[in-house]
């Protein structure tokens, strides 16, 4: 009896040790508070962070702005001020250029599993990692970075290849998203996201660089835009995964490991659960009289991306990093078939 007493006292004082050295991270992120993204990964992923770690790590997401605005995270995770954060980095490229090749490579990818390959197995980690050094001096520590959906595009005009583009009036951030669709031949015209739905219903614009299918369908889009282009031909945004390098430096080998597995596989579930909802309502319309879905085929696609290539060259003059960042993106792109050697 005595050995099972001493035993189980050993037991509950290591169980209480651990629950005393548990590091729950305070990770901001840039989804809004009923987004499905923050959703989907508080009720499927936070729990697995614990499980992966045996309880020792855990992660309270919050949303955008919600601490500071997103462009300021990378100053607030270098201070401290915030633990880590999970934000798309198109926010950071007035603090780098490289954050914009980085962030969303307009027309680039074709899958968000090709853009997170690139991050997890193709060196770009590294460069965010550089890019994240060069604002922070160091005292960031990137662990993970990829997107989980490609945007469609939400239209009130039949945009049905690459040579309707000429002359349409698209809603785009200012940028290289704006740059690209200049050179196809469309007039890029900068509104903020909450006057979309107006100026497709007005006419103000022909369509509009807005969000996943899933989410246009949510907000209405598609009743005053029913030619929707999906998948989209355009945008991808890329997130980050950092974590303050003094926090990170704290954890064991094994738990920064089990962080970032943790990120990539909820990031691969995320981007096919978003797919999965994007073909359901895609399917859908299709098969409705109201909505007309149009996939672009594969030659215009890639007469797109060979447009977008020169923008992406001409935007990477910015800075040296910039160049090294496109660079990075080429050669893994060309080496998974997106270019011709």
């Amino acid at each position: 009896m005595k050995l099972v007493a001493t035993a189980l006292l050993a037991a509950s004082v290591s169980a209480l040790a651990t629950a005393s050295h548990a590091e729950n991270l305070s990770i901001q992120t840039s989804f809004n508070a009923g987004d499905f993204s923050t959703q989907y990964l508080t009720e499927n992923w936070l729990p697995k962070i614990e499980e992966m770690t045996d309880g020792r790590v855990s992660i309270t997401l919050t949303p955008n702005g919600s601490v500071v605005p997103s462009r300021e995270t990378p100053e607030a995770v270098a201070a401290g001020v915030l633990d880590g954060d999970f934000t798309s980095v198109n926010y950071f490229a007035g603090l780098e250029p490289a954050y914009a090749i980085m962030g969303d490579l307009i027309s680039g990818y074709d899958t968000p599993e090709q853009m997170i390959g690139f991050c997890k197995d193709g060196g770009g980690e590294a460069m965010m990692q550089k890019a994240a050094d060069s604002v922070t001096g160091g005292e960031v520590k990137v662990v993970a970075c990829g997107p989980y959906s490609r945007e469609a595009l939400p239209a009130r005009v039949p945009i049905r290849t690459f040579e309707d583009l000429q002359g349409k009036k698209i809603r785009s951030p200012e940028g290289l998203a704006a740059a690209v669709f200049e050179a196809a031949g469309a007039s890029p015209v900068s509104i903020p996201f909450s006057e979309v739905f107006g100026a497709l219903e007005k006419g103000i614009v022909d369509a509009a660089d807005a969000s996943a299918y899933v989410n246009n369908d949510a907000t209405g889009l598609h009743d005053v835009a029913p030619y929707p282009l999906y998948p989209g031909i355009h945008s991808m945004p890329s997130m980050q995964f950092t974590i303050n390098k003094a926090k990170w430096d704290e954890l064991s080998e094994d738990d920064q490991k089990a962080l970032r597995d943790w990120w990539y596989e909820a990031m691969y579930a995320m981007a096919a659960e978003v797919d999965k909802k994007d073909k359901e309502l895609a399917e859908r319309d299709a098969a409705g009289d109201k909505i007309e879905v149009i996939d672009w085929a594969q030659e215009d696609r890639d007469q797109l991306r060979e447009v977008a290539r020169k923008q992406w060259e001409a935007y990477a003059e910015k800075s040296d990093l910039a160049k090294e960042a496109l660079d990075a993106n080429i050669k893994y792109m060309t080496e998974i078939g997106l270019f011709k050697n």
